[in-house]
């Protein structure tokens, strides 16, 4: 028998429902589809303005792979049209609208990372290009008198920019009925995504009710807390975890959170056992587990989860040279001192510091040892992203040469040192 049809415990239903969940609406219509045995339509939509995919995404993914692991139909939709207008997902800004080529780039890399995920052979992908490709400027007008302004207006970013007085392109008001038609278009069950996104998937179960469709169940998941322990996961504050980051380096992010993220991300992210995180709970909340240990866990986990057991565990022991125990990495990353790149340096600093003698050679030109801004050099090499943000590095004590902390801007280099930024960011100068 298809496991699609197959009638669910009351435990399984539990599960699926409670763990990595949000808010479902509506719950008792959820539960009476999932026992009814129908394989349900469970709709993902994604915006392809930007190509990479973290963790914080992957909450959302693992509950759609537990509901295809039972036998649903995940239908993965392509936002190339609204990709052009540009949705602010609560960012309260205006993106900037994309050429099909772009779209088209972005949503190739966002596929390869979704599938590391969800299982490719039992999703379908559909592209918004297949409807709205054919609309004309009546349908866009027929669509738009569905709902009225002050209806759109009651989203919660629009509001607020709204009353601030910022700006709110037409376009960007199109964007939640647009989604709404695409769970028309594909007739949509149930439909995935952030507590961020609740709006426009309500939106989609009224235009379903208005064109004579049972209206989508709305599937809300938690929003992942990023690195830094306080906003949500995002590439643009820098507190994410991509998903095809190296091993080692989604490990030693992991073991950076802080310690009250532990049981936030083994419920989201992770399948340990519920029984299991109570365990963690009790230990935490008696102090007699050592949260180290359970970030060991939780780290593994994930990594085994986006690559392999032996991927994690070649991390852990890599994590324990490097950071427990202080050792250089074996293949720290090596950059060339050339003439060109300590002039590049030297007319920075005059130019931004008006510092004249920012390189200074120490005893003779054979020794190959410089007095050099290190804010400058660790923008030159890659290791920080301004000066500005060099110089919090180095007030926030995160900056190392040759196992010293440095405190001032200017510091000694050579060729054969060492530099270290941060937990993880390591360079040779050869």
């Amino acid at each position: 028998m298809d496991t699609a049809r197959k009638v669910m415990s009351s435990q399984d239903i539990s599960y699926l429902l409670k763990r990595g969940v949000a808010e479902i609406i509506i719950e008792a219509e959820m539960m009476k589809l999932l026992g009814s045995g129908k394989q349900l339509r469970l709709k993902e939509g994604f915006d392809p303005s930007f190509p990479d995919i973290h963790l914080g995404h992957v909450v959302t993914l693992r509950k759609l792979r537990q509901f295809q692991d039972l036998g649903h139909q995940v239908i993965l939709i392509v936002g190339d049209w609204t990709a052009q207008i540009g949705d602010p997902s609560g960012a309260s800004t205006t993106r900037p609208m994309l050429s099909k080529e772009q779209v088209q780039a972005n949503a190739e890399t966002y596929m390869k990372q979704f599938f590391k995920v969800v299982d490719k052979k039992r999703t379908e992908v559909r592209w918004q290009s297949e409807w709205f490709g054919k609309f004309t400027l009546s349908d866009i007008i027929q669509l738009t008198s569905k709902f009225t302004v002050a209806q759109l207006l009651a989203r919660e970013d629009f509001s607020n920019r709204y009353s601030a007085g910022r700006p709110i392109a037409v376009t960007e008001l199109l964007y939640p009925l647009l989604q709404a038609y695409d769970s028309v278009a594909i007739k949509a069950d149930v439909e995935f995504g952030g507590t961020d996104q609740k709006f426009n998937l309500l939106v989609g179960r009224e235009l379903q009710s208005i064109a004579g469709q049972p209206p989508q169940q709305v599937f809300l998941a938690p929003l992942l807390i990023g690195t830094d322990g306080s906003q949500k996961m995002s590439k643009s504050l820098g507190n994410y975890i991509g998903i095809t980051e190296p091993p080692d380096e989604i490990y030693g992010k992991v073991m950076s959170i802080p310690d009250s993220l532990i049981l936030h991300y083994f419920e989201l992210v992770t399948d340990v056992p519920d029984q299991e995180l109570e365990e963690f709970k009790q230990g935490l909340s008696r102090q007699t587990v050592n949260p180290m240990t359970l970030k060991k866990r939780l780290a593994g986990e994930i990594v085994t989860q986006l690559y392999s057991q032996k991927a994690a565990t070649d991390a852990e022991e890599h994590f324990a040279k490097v950071f427990q125990k202080r050792q250089v990495p074996e293949e720290t990353p090596q950059v060339e001192i050339t003439e060109e790149l300590l002039q590049r340096i030297k007319a920075r600093s005059f130019k931004e510091e008006g510092l004249l003698g920012s390189i200074r050679e120490v005893g003779k030109p054979k020794t190959e040892e410089w007095i050099i801004s290190v804010p400058l050099l660790l923008c030159e090499i890659g290791l920080a992203k301004s000066r500005s943000d060099a110089k919090r590095l180095i007030e926030q004590e995160a900056v190392h040469i040759d196992g010293k902390t440095i405190y001032e801007t200017n510091s000694n280099i050579k060729i054969g040192s060492i530099i270290k930024v941060g937990p993880r960011h390591w360079v040779k100068l050869v």
